[in-house]
């Protein structure tokens, strides 16, 4: 089954795409008019939601099939599986952050939080940085289609697919495609913005281990495709997913410091947003922030030859 996968395990992310598909279209029909049904299914919409994007987050990492035109259809249907462009996810997150974490080439550095109740720097880091990550997507865009066309007609492929059948569903049937499509859309980008916050904040970007903060717990890594080898992931962006928890074990857990390497992220969020909700760093000392700095230019010194593997499947 699926013999173009180049990793067996991704048959836990087809069989993830297609739950959330299955999910989806069985709530449109089935709907039901008493509120106390619809909450469980819009919460479990939302979560499935997200953990597609944690999906899409390794696609455009490393794309799943050996075909060209296989991962080019997937990522159309992982585009409505989160509502926006896969393709999206490559400027933001692929040249900004993980070439430049944590300095101000990077869109989404955890200092541009300044609340002094923690709790708030991660509920509201989404709305914060959502601005310069789709007013550098429109420009990285609008470079792309005279530097890579075909990354850039992939890219509109998936939002005019998406967007046009979300606009059509919510002229159809606003109230459902409001709670079964735009709020389990919006939790997904919500959520995976947000990792980034949990993930570095209070981390040394500085250092060769202690840059990235990691959750081991089985559950939490299953669902999440081992996302919270975090450390790992930035070392090897190429790394396929599935092989996170072993080089983990062997690169980063015997040099990192061991308030990095958590096992449960339910306790750790509850730990530093709600009791004691300091904002510390990984030694335990408040957090300093420097001065406020405007992002700066990223996309200036970007060799798309050079970092061509960058690009998800156009790479």
């Amino acid at each position: 089954m699926f013999p173009q996968l180049r990793y067996k395990a991704d048959r836990r992310t087809i069989a993830f795409v297609f739950i959330y598909f299955v999910a989806t279209a069985l709530a449109w029909v089935y709907f039901p008019d008493e509120w106390y049904l619809r909450v469980p299914i819009v919460m479990f919409l939302c979560a499935w939601s997200f953990f597609c994007t944690v999906i899409t987050h390794n696609t455009i990492h490393h794309p799943i099939f050996r075909s060209r035109g296989w991962n080019k259809v997937f990522q159309v249907l992982l585009s409505f599986s989160y509502g926006h462009s896969v393709s999206a996810f490559v400027p933001g997150h692929n040249f900004s952050h993980h070439n430049h974490t944590q300095t101000e080439k990077d869109q989404m550095r955890t200092d541009k939080m300044r609340f002094k109740w923690n709790f708030l720097n991660q509920l509201l880091f989404f709305f914060v940085m959502a601005p310069s990550i789709l007013k550098d997507e429109q420009i990285f865009a609008n470079m792309m289609r005279k530097e890579r066309p075909n990354w850039y007609r992939q890219y509109m492929i998936e939002m005019v697919i998406v967007m046009g059948i979300k606009i059509g569903l919510l002229i159809y049937d606003w109230p459902k495609a409001i709670l079964l499509l735009f709020l389990p859309h919006f939790y997904a980008a919500w959520g995976i913005v947000g990792t980034n916050y949990w993930q570095h904040d209070g981390c040394d970007e500085n250092e060769k281990y202690n840059h990235s903060r990691n959750f081991t717990s089985p559950i939490l890594n299953f669902f999440a495709f081992n996302n919270g080898y975090h450390g790992m992931h930035h070392d090897r962006p190429g790394l396929h997913w599935s092989l996170l928890p072993e080089y983990h074990e062997k690169e980063i857990a015997p040099h990192i410091h061991p308030n990095l390497n958590r096992v449960s992220l339910a306790a750790y969020l509850w730990e530093a947003h709600v009791y004691p909700g300091k904002r510390v760093d990984y030694l335990g000392n408040p957090v300093v922030l420097k001065p406020k700095k405007k992002d700066a230019n990223w996309m200036e010194d970007v060799d798309l030859e050079r970092k061509k593997l960058q690009l998800g499947v156009e790479g």
